[in-house]
């Protein structure tokens, strides 16, 4: 499926002009320059090689061994559905500029981003490829393969950041739609055509493809479900959202159709160039990384463009546990520890929430989950019955702050309801932002809700209160536990995430489809997580005393955190006490 090994007769068909393979295959090279078969990669991937004792990990936070081991053109298996392997894509597709950015990336990684977009791509669709050099330590990285055929380099004289380095090689690029890849990818068979024919056929179409995994540990590659789509919760971090069965069961006749999603994951997309700049680029007073992906899926959508996932199109990405390099302003971490095996281990909250490793759904306690949390659930599932306590922190990006300025309304106050430390955090000068969005007409983010993104509960339709439920700098926690656990408190992280919960105008306490419950009637009583239930009346509750405590209706006992750390939380005759003292981040009671 490479393109150098279709049949030259069927190439001819392909070629969009149909022009003579004959002249094609014998053209001239700018001097200087060679066909990436002839390029050294002994020479350029020997000269950063990880040497013996050395940590395989510590450059880039994957195993740079078994990365510099692959050959560049290594072969991934073809991960597409059999229906995309048998279709015909339209012939006279606009070529593209596959913009790059990148930051002391190891050198292997980045040379078979390169090689195979080249190799998998055919060669009248691929103008250019424009890798940004974000101001890494070696400059050499990225200009030894500006001896690559089409590979144009451009370096920052600082560090700019993933927006404004895209923006560069944006502005810098030649072809009529531009195509932007992280610096850790491999393109797979045919990936780019069903990319190309969306956009060709409607300018504001911005299409990603689905995004396999490459394992940051034996680089295997490994295809991804194809009944994912991009969402977020109230935190605003991306998660992948698991298809609902009736969204399934639509899909079952054309199961390679485009899929609508309300966010991209950000790092590879397709769109019109033209569009991009009307669009107005990216926000250029975002720093480094992060926030950029929810920015541009809003306004894409909000200001009349739509975001897809394109089935046929499979890219493979390395899924990292923490960012080989630092960010100002943060980037959102989760700590994971086993009690019975050490210390807290760091694993990038970015990483998990893209899905990190196999990206497969996977029933839980038979509800269907999905998304960020999900997904720690089954590494729980995974460590046989082993107990497994998480703690979430998340340092808020400025990013995010400005796309939730900008873009969502008067939800932007669910943001700050499920993670209050971002309103502390300075957000700059929007004004730019803001009149874009009044030039463009963009519609509100009621609209966006309603029409694209009708899954996101919004906390005011169903709930009284929503977010953390306060105890002092302590909050109700589910400890990482599920069906038939217990609850606890842990210091505050205002994350959302384990902390997130609703009191319902149903008179539940809900942490996802879980609910507080009170299992025996009586004083001192564990309080027990279990599925939420219409009209169980151990799962009512009530604010009393000022919304200053919770009661449990049946009862009339209080939710108390006096036993937390010799048990869990439990039911206590309402007292003064403050282990009884309660508060939501948000109350929506008038």
């Amino acid at each position: 499926d490479d393109w150098n090994d279709i049949d030259p007769i069927k190439k001819k068909d392909l070629h969009h002009s149909h022009g003579d393979e004959k002249a094609q295959s014998v053209e001239t090279l700018p001097p200087g320059k060679v066909r990436w078969r002839d390029f050294n990669q002994e020479a350029y991937v020997g000269g950063t090689m990880v040497r013996s004792g050395q940590d395989p990990y510590a450059r880039n936070k994957f195993n740079q061994v078994e990365s510099d081991k692959l050959q560049m053109d290594r072969a991934v298996p073809d991960t597409r559905h059999d229906q995309c392997q048998r279709k015909q894509w339209r012939v006279d597709l606009p070529a593209t500029s596959v913009v790059i950015t990148f930051h002391n990336e190891a050198r292997s990684a980045l040379l078979r981003t390169v090689v195979s977009v080249l190799k998998k791509s055919p060669p009248h669709l691929i103008k250019e490829i424009i890798l940004v050099d974000d101001y890494s330590n070696d400059p050499e990285d990225g200009a030894l393969l500006g001896k690559i055929e089409k590979v144009r380099v451009l370096r920052n004289d600082r560090r700019e950041g993933l927006m404004r380095s895209r923006v560069r090689g944006a502005d810098a690029a030649q072809a009529k739609v531009l195509t932007f890849l992280d610096s850790h990818c491999e393109c797979n068979a045919r990936w780019l055509e069903p990319l190309l024919e969306r956009v060709a056929e409607d300018r504001t179409r911005v299409v990603s493809p689905i995004i396999d995994v490459i394992n940051m540990d034996s680089f295997q590659y490994v295809g991804a479900s194809a009944d994912l789509k991009g969402g977020f919760d109230w935190n605003l971090v991306f998660k992948w959202d698991y298809m609902t069965p009736e969204q399934r069961r639509a899909r079952q006749g054309n199961p390679v159709a485009p899929i609508k999603t309300p966010m991209i994951a950000g790092g590879l997309f397709v769109m019109d160039k033209l569009y991009f700049e009307e669009l107005g680029k990216y926000d250029m007073m975002m720093d480094v990384w992060g926030g950029e992906n929810l920015e541009i899926s809003f306004r894409v959508w909000q200001c009349g463009g739509s975001l897809e996932i394109i089935p046929c199109s499979r890219v493979g990405h390395v899924f990292r546990k923490q960012h080989p390099y630092t960010f100002p302003g943060g980037s959102g971490t989760v700590f994971a520890r086993d009690s019975r095996q050490g210390p807290w281990q760091h694993v990038d909250a970015h990483s998990i929430c893209d899905g990190h490793k196999p990206f497969v759904h996977v029933p839980v306690g038979g509800h269907a989950a999905s998304g960020c949390f999900a997904i720690i659930k089954r590494a729980e599932m995974l460590t046989e019955r082993k107990q497994v306590k998480l703690k979430v922190t998340y340092f808020v990006s400025s990013n995010t702050r400005r796309a939730a300025e900008v873009w969502m309304d008067e939800y932007k106050n669910f943001y700050y309801a499920a993670v209050p430390s971002a309103r502390n955090v300075p957000y700059g000068n929007i004004q730019s932002r803001l009149e874009l969005r009044k030039k463009l007409s963009c519609k509100p983010f009621k609209w966006y809700l309603e029409n694209v993104y009708p899954e996101l509960r919004v906390p005011d339709h169903q709930d009284i209160a929503f977010g953390a439920l306060q105890q002092g700098t302590n909050c109700l926690d589910t400890l990482g536990h599920f069906a038939d656990g217990v609850v606890g408190v842990y210091e505050c992280h205002n994350a959302g995430g384990n902390q997130e919960w609703a009191l319902t105008k149903e008179k539940s306490v809900k942490h996802m489809d879980l609910c507080l419950t009170v299992v025996d009637r009586a004083p001192g009583a564990l309080i027990k997580l279990q599925g939420c239930r219409e009209n169980d009346s151990r799962q009512k509750w009530e604010q009393i005393e000022g919304n200053s405590k919770l009661r449990h209706v049946g009862s009339d006992l209080c939710l108390d955190s006096r036993a937390a750390k010799s048990g869990g939380l439990s039911v206590e005759v309402c007292g003064p006490a403050l282990s009884q003292q309660w508060k939501f981040s948000l109350n929506l009671q008038r």
